[in-house]
């Protein structure tokens, strides 16, 4: 065990004492007492007192290297070496001052990780955030551009032609829905995000269901084709939830695809096939994180966040989206429910 500072201080001003003391027995005792004059006595004196300072000095040097140690553990720890003997403290109080830096100096590199990578997710969230309300900007500006358009033309003409005019309010109509279409999944999302959302699970009929989406989509891709299977798929679900992750992936296969879009069922597993212009590789594993674009094209046309709910749906069912593409053959996205 280590000495304390007290400890070692007291006991080098003992040993300190001895020695001197034993030195000048032994000069009083070698030195014949007629050579015992006052400039003897001055002498031996003078003699001690320089071996008491170079003590001292020595204690002090010790002293400076082991602030010099302490200097090193505040300017980098993982930079000494606690093997080397010379390294070691000579006091217990040295000992803990050595032991307490590196802790303190651990704390503080463990804080500035913990301080980095806030601020990393400060920063992606900023940007995500200003991500989102550029798309959000962009997805609205059309459909209101268009409302606006068409409401100012059908005010400003009193006279338009009334197949015009229904014409027009069809469009004004399908504006409007898309743009609640935008703001569901945006307050959709919100709800995953926060774990808002509680799943209504019902038994339902899957291709029931399927057969109510084509009929939607197909009355707005009138020049389009869905093929769905005629057997029945009783599954266990929140039918609100299953309807837009079917409806999604649909409408994507219409929109990036000219040919036949086919919904496959085998066993528990749904198919949602397409012949387009498919997915790259780098981006297969990317079209589902939540905001994601690509400059070519966007997998999902509502700010990023159509294939991301897509996948939060499935897990919130315990399944999971399965994707296989290759660019200008197509796509199967598949999930099992």
């Amino acid at each position: 065990m280590r000495p304390s500072l007290t400890k070692y201080v007291i006991t080098r001003l003992v040993i300190i004492s001895i020695f001197i003391t034993i030195i000048y027995g032994i000069a009083l005792i070698v030195v014949p007492y007629n050579y015992q004059t006052y400039l003897f006595h001055i002498g031996l004196f003078i003699s001690l007192l320089l071996i008491i300072i170079a003590i001292i000095y020595r204690g002090i040097k010790k002293i400076t290297r082991e602030l010099k140690l302490v200097k090193n553990y505040l300017s980098g720890v993982d930079n000494f070496n606690s093997s080397n003997p010379q390294a070691e403290f000579f006091t217990y109080e040295f000992e803990e001052i050595n032991i307490q830096l590196i802790q303190i100096l651990r704390k503080i590199n463990r804080r500035d990780k913990q301080k980095r990578k806030y601020t990393a997710k400060i920063k992606l969230k900023n940007r995500q955030r200003s991500d989102m309300l550029s798309a959000i900007a962009h997805e609205f500006r059309n459909p209101i551009s268009s409302i606006i358009g068409y409401a100012q033309t059908i005010n400003e003409d009193e006279n338009i032609p009334p197949n015009l005019r229904r014409k027009f309010l069809t469009k004004i109509y399908k504006n409007g829905e898309k743009i609640e279409e935008l703001l569901s999944r945006l307050l959709l999302w919100n709800k995953f995000e926060s774990g808002e959302y509680k799943l209504q699970i019902s038994r339902f009929d899957i291709v029931v269901l399927i057969g109510d989406i084509k009929l939607s989509l197909e009355d707005r891709y009138k020049k389009r084709k869905i093929d769905i299977p005629k057997e029945s798929l009783i599954v266990n679900g929140d039918r609100a939830l299953i309807e837009i992750v079917i409806k999604n992936l649909i409408e994507n296969a219409l929109k990036y695809s000219k040919g036949v879009v086919t919904i496959k069922i085998e066993g528990n597993k749904i198919s949602i096939i397409d012949r387009g212009i498919g997915i790259s590789t780098q981006n297969i594993d990317r079209v589902t994180k939540k905001f994601f674009r690509t400059e070519k094209n966007s997998w999902d046309n509502s700010m990023g966040l159509g294939l991301a709910i897509v996948k939060q749906i499935l897990k919130l069912h315990n399944s999971s989206l399965e994707i296989k593409s290759k660019e200008n053959k197509g796509s199967i996205f598949s999930f099992t429910i």
